[in-house]
């Protein structure tokens, strides 16, 4: 399968429309940066159609009884975009907006992240169409089974390795890590990462990805000159990434001024407490923000959220949030990608023009991926690390690849986007030219 459907192409840029689907312009969005870096790269066009192909797409149907007796049928995706630099790796989400076009997005920009970081993996991206809240847990536990036993003749340890993602979680990957060693009839625990501990799973996994976001955000400040004390953050998002986010930037410091879930956003610009708003989503009726309130807060709409002027602007929810709508109104100095794909090409580039500072997603969340790493070492090795170890690794590998991102963007004259796609694209397709192609 062709990663770039038959599009019209106007000077050099895939051009979307607002009719176009999300996952398709996060597609056109991520084709973008990879031409752009093919470009500034002088990469040979035989290698530039290798790294716009996508290695091998599986479209499945999981029929699963639900609890009333009636069966139902869910469409569920795995992508493998590559395996040039070692076996697929990539997360699995539930969402009902769960496309190919997608899921195909992500598969590849995985690929640059796990290069970027310099990880021995390749990209892959799983997920399933479906509303996770309306199901059962028994529900869920059978959807993710069937899904398992679907993608199976392609996953494995030294295959492709699937982790959590957009609502899922330890006790998804619990299903998956049994349903495989099952069906094998050995016990596979390192084909998934993300896992409980009791499974396998590694110390410091459940928190690696926001903790990664913030170790990336105060890097970013004090490379630019700012303090970490007292600067101002917004938060989109409130899930796995965000709340770690926000947990840590505020153990140092930062005031977070904004938070945004489901609910819809709330503002105080006196600082909001991370810990108290967690807690009170554990006792709320709907585990969300809603009806949260304190002295001085203020609801806001997301909309309004996005464009509030602060230091650093962290969008840790979904994709496609900052466009050329919504673009020129930002008054952050920085923004940190905890999401993947939340900028559209367009808007990276009004934001470049403006002097905002984006740190790309292939960057910036990419402590999830590097602890997923350390966890399959572990599996492989049968060998447990202590926290201080994951959290020692983890910062140097962040720490490393954000000053090689940095000083290939100073080198280069180009954006932090830019320099981290120039990285990791010269690194894989490096590798492809050191394999050759087969036969």
């Amino acid at each position: 399968m062709t990663l770039a459907p038959p599009v019209t192409r106007e000077g050099g840029t895939i051009t979307a429309t607002i009719q176009d689907s999300p996952g398709m312009r996060m597609l056109y969005t991520a084709l973008n940066h990879l031409d752009d870096a093919a470009e500034r790269l002088q990469l040979s066009p035989s290698i530039h159609r290798v790294l716009r192909s996508c290695e091998r797409t599986l479209k499945v149907a999981l029929p699963v009884e639900m609890d009333n007796g009636e069966i139902e049928v869910f469409t569920g995706y795995r992508v493998q975009h590559t395996n040039a630099r070692g076996p697929g790796k990539g997360g699995v989400r539930y969402h009902a907006d769960v496309s190919l076009d997608e899921v195909t997005a992500l598969a590849q920009l995985m690929t640059w992240k796990c290069a970027v970081l310099d990880l021995p993996y390749s990209g892959a991206k799983g997920g399933i169409s479906v509303s996770p809240q309306n199901l059962s847990e028994k529900e869920l536990r059978r959807l993710t089974r069937r899904y398992t036993y679907a993608i199976m003749p392609i996953i494995g340890p030294k295959k492709d390795i699937p982790a959590p993602d957009v609502n899922t979680d330890e006790r998804t990957m619990a299903w998956m890590s049994d349903t495989y060693s099952m069906l094998q009839g050995i016990a596979a625990q390192e084909i998934v990462t993300g896992k409980p501990i009791a499974l396998g799973g590694s110390l410091g996994r459940a928190d690696s990805t926001g903790l990664g976001v913030a170790i990336i955000t105060e890097s970013t400040l004090k490379r630019y000159g700012e303090l970490v004390e007292g600067a101002t953050v917004v938060v989109q998002g409130f899930g796995k990434v965000g709340y770690w986010a926000a947990h840590y930037l505020a153990q140092d410091g930062c005031k977070i001024i904004a938070i945004s879930d489901v609910s819809g956003g709330y503002y105080n610009p006196n600082g909001l407490d991370p810990e108290a708003m967690l807690k009170y989503t554990k006792s709320s009726p709907t585990r969300t923000l809603e009806g949260y309130s304190v002295p001085g807060l203020e609801r806001v709409t997301n909309e309004e959220l996005l464009c509030l002027k602060c230091d650093v602007l962290i969008p840790a929810a979904l994709e496609d949030q900052i466009t050329s709508l919504n673009a020129d109104h930002i008054q952050a100095k920085y923004i940190v990608e905890g999401a993947n794909g939340p900028t559209s090409s367009t808007a990276d580039k009004i934001l470049h023009a403006r002097g905002i500072i984006t740190v790309p997603d292939i960057l910036a969340n990419a402590g999830g991926v590097t602890v997923s790493y350390f966890e399959w070492v572990q599996g492989l090795q049968a060998f447990l690390w202590d926290l201080d170890t994951v959290r020692k690794n983890m910062r140097r590998f962040m720490d490393t690849a954000f000053q090689q991102v940095c000083d290939l963007s100073d080198s280069r004259h180009v954006s932090l986007r830019q320099g981290a796609f120039m990285l990791g694209v010269s690194r894989v397709a490096d590798a492809i030219e050191q394999r050759g192609i087969f036969p």
